[in-house]
C-alpha cells in the first residue's frame, strides 16, 4: 500500500509536470500567438500608411512638376517678349543710326558746296573791295585836292568837331540831372540837416589854443626863471613844456605840442604865481599835483561824454582818450566838444534815415579819437583812430567810418558818408572854428590862383570868408554846358590841392553884354 501510493505521488507528479509542462506550452503559444497578431495588424497598417503616403508625394510631386512647368513656361514667355522688344528697339536704333548716317554725308556734302561758295565769294568781295579801295583813293584824293586839307588834318577837324559835341551834350545831361534833382535833394536834406541842428543845442565851442599865465607884476618873471635859470629849467623838466618870457609886460606863454602836458605846465605856473613860492622842490610838487588833477579830469571829462550820449561797452582806455580831448584844439575848435556835435547830429541824420541811432552815435563821437594821439604817432588821425578802434575791439562799420571820414581810405557803408558830412557841418557852422589871418589869407590867395589857371576864366574872386569861389568866364570861349563842367572840375581839384574846414562853393557865372554908343 504504501508502494502504491509512492507510485501513485510519483505518477501524480509526473503527470502534473507533463500537464504543466503542456499548460506552458499552450500558454505561450497562446501568447506568441497574440504578440504575433498585433506585429502581423501593426505592420500591414503602416504598410497601408506608407501607401498612402507615397500616393499623396507622388500626387504632390505631380503638383509641384505642373507648378514649376507653369512657371517656366510664364519666364520663358516673358524674357521671349522681352527679348522680342529688345530686338525691335535695336531695329529701331540702326535705323535710326542709318538716318542720321545719311543726313550727316548730306550735310558734309552740303558744307563742301558751301564751302566752295563762300571761297567764290571771299574771291568776289576781294575784288569788288580792291576796286573800292581804288575809288576810294581817287575820290580821298580828290577831296584833299579840293578843300586843302590831308586825311590826318581832316580826321583831326572831325573829331575836335565830336569831342565838342559830345562835352556840349554831356554837359547838358548834367545839368538836366541836376536840375531834375537839386530841388528834391535838397528840400530833403535840408530838412534832415535842420530837425539834426535843432535838436542839438550846444553853444559853439571856441576857446583860445594860447596858454598865457598873467603875472602880477615884472618882478615875478626873474623869480620864474630863479638863480642861474634852476626855477625855470626845472619847470621845463618836469612839465615837458617850453616857457617863453619875452617882452610882453606881464604875462609869459607855456608852449607844448602835446595839450596836456601844456594844460599841466599851465595849471602849475598860475598855482605857483598865485603862491608866490617858487622853487625846484615846490615845482615838483606843483607839478605832481597839477598831473593828478588833470588826469582825474581827463577820465571825468570822458566818462560824462560817453554818459551824455549814452554810449555803452567803451573800454576804459577810449574812454581815457576822448578825455584828453578836451585839451585838444583844431582852428581853436575844442575837438572834445566838437566830438559830442557830431555824435548828436549822426544819431538825429540816423533817426531820420531809419539807421542804426546807438551806432551812429558812437561813430561821431569816437571820429577823432586819433587826435588824442596823433602828436605820437605818425600818420592820419583819421587811420590812427582808427586802427585805435580795431585793436578796442570796435564794430567794423564803426571802425570804417572813423577811418574814411577824411578819404583816407574809400567808406564801405553810409555811415562813413554821414560821419563826413556832420564833421563838416559841426566845423563849417558860424563861429565853430576860426584861424589865424597868415593862413586864411594863404588860402584865400590859392583858391584863386586855382580858379584862374583854368582856360576861359575872365575874373575869380573868393568871397564869403573862402566860403565860396565865383568865378567869371568869358562867353565867348566857355559854352553853357561847359560851364558845368568847369564847376565840377574846380571843385575837384580844390579838393585835392587844398585843406580847409567845412566847404567851399563854386560859381561859375556867365553872361553876354551887348555895349553900344550913342553918338
Amino acid at each position: 500500500m504504501p508502494e502504491y501510493s509512492a507510485l501513485a505521488i510519483s505518477g501524480l507528479v509526473v503527470v502534473t509536470l507533463l500537464l504543466g509542462m503542456v499548460v506552458g506550452y499552450l500558454i505561450r503559444t497562446l501568447i506568441y500567438r497574440n504578440q504575433y497578431g498585433k506585429i502581423s495588424d501593426m505592420s500591414k497598417t503602416a504598410e497601408r500608411e506608407a501607401e498612402a503616403i507615397l500616393k499623396q508625394a507622388r500626387v504632390d510631386a505631380k503638383e509641384i512638376l505642373l507648378k514649376s512647368r507653369d512657371e517656366f513656361e510664364q519666364s520663358t514667355e516673358r524674357r521671349r517678349g522681352e527679348l522680342q522688344k529688345l530686338d525691335e528697339r535695336l531695329t529701331s536704333r540702326e535705323a535710326s543710326l542709318d538716318r542720321k548716317s545719311d543726313q550727316i554725308e548730306q550735310r558734309g556734302v552740303d558744307l563742301d558746296r558751301r564751302e566752295k561758295e563762300l571761297r567764290r565769294s571771299q574771291e568776289s568781295l576781294a575784288e569788288q573791295q580792291k576796286v573800292l579801295d581804288e575809288k576810294t583813293a581817287r575820290q580821298v584824293a580828290e577831296l584833299e585836292r579840293i578843300s586843302g586839307l590831308s586825311r590826318e588834318e581832316a580826321s583831326r577837324q572831325l573829331l575836335d568837331q565830336l569831342a565838342d559835341s559830345l562835352e556840349t551834350e554831356r554837359g547838358a545831361l548834367i545839368r538836366r540831372f541836376q536840375e531834375e534833382n537839386r530841388q528834391r535833394l535838397e528840400q530833403e536834406a535840408q530838412e534832415v540837416m535842420v530837425t539834426a541842428m535843432q535838436r542839438y543845442a550846444g553853444d559853439c565851442s571856441y576857446e583860445r589854443t594860447t596858454s598865457t599865465i598873467p603875472l602880477p607884476s615884472e618882478e615875478m618873471k626873474g623869480r620864474i626863471i630863479g638863480r642861474e635859470g634852476r626855477n625855470i629849467r626845472t619847470i621845463e623838466a618836469a612839465t615837458g613844456a617850453s616857457v617863453l618870457i619875452d617882452d610882453t609886460p606881464e604875462a609869459v606863454v607855456v608852449s607844448c605840442f602835446d595839450p596836456v602836458r601844456r594844460e599841466i605846465a599851465r595849471m602849475t605856473m598860475e598855482r605857483l604865481v598865485t603862491d608866490g613860492r617858487i622853487h625846484p622842490t615846490r615845482i615838483e610838487e606843483m607839478v605832481a599835483k597839477a598831473r593828478k588833477e588833470i588826469e582825474a579830469e581827463i577820465q571825468k571829462a570822458g566818462q560824462a561824454v560817453v554818459d551824455q550820449l549814452g554810449i555803452t561797452r567803451l573800454r576804459p582806455n577810449i574812454v581815457t582818450l576822448l578825455g584828453r580831448l578836451k585839451f585838444r584844439y583844431s582852428f581853436s575848435q575844442n575837438v572834445l566838444m566838437h566830438s559830442v556835435e557830431v555824435a548828436s547830429m549822426m544819431g538825429a541824420i540816423a533817426a531820420e534815415l531809419g539807421l542804426d541811432e546807438r551806432k551812429a552815435k558812437r561813430a561821431g563821437l569816437l571820429h577823432d579819437i586819433g587826435k588824442a594821439v596823433d602828436h605820437e604817432v605818425e600818420g592820419s588821425h583819421a587811420v590812427i583812430g582808427a586802427d585805435l578802434l580795431k585793436r578796442a575791439g570796435e564794430d567794423e562799420d564803426v571802425i570804417n567810418a572813423v577811418a574814411a571820414h577824411h578819404g583816407d581810405v574809400e567808406g564801405t557803408s553810409l555811415m562813413a558818408i554821414l560821419v563826413g558830412m556832420c564833421d563838416a557841418l559841426s566845423a563849417s557852422r558860424p563861429g565853430a572854428r576860426s584861424e589865424t589871418t597868415e593862413l586864411y589869407l594863404r588860402r584865400l590867395e590859392q583858391l584863386e590862383t586855382i580858379g584862374t589857371s583854368f582856360e576861359g576864366v575872365e575874373a575869380c574872386y573868393a568871397i564869403q570868408a573862402g566860403r565860396e569861389l565865383r568865378v567869371v568866364v568869358e562867353p565867348g570861349k566857355i559854352t553853357e554846358d561847359r560851364a558845368m563842367i568847369l564847376a565840377r572840375d574846380m571843385a575837384e581839384r580844390i579838393e585835392k590841392e587844398m585843406r580847409y574846414p567845412g566847404q567851399i562853393k563854386v560859381s561859375v557865372i556867365r553872361e553876354t553884354r551887348a555895349i553900344e554908343f550913342a553918338k
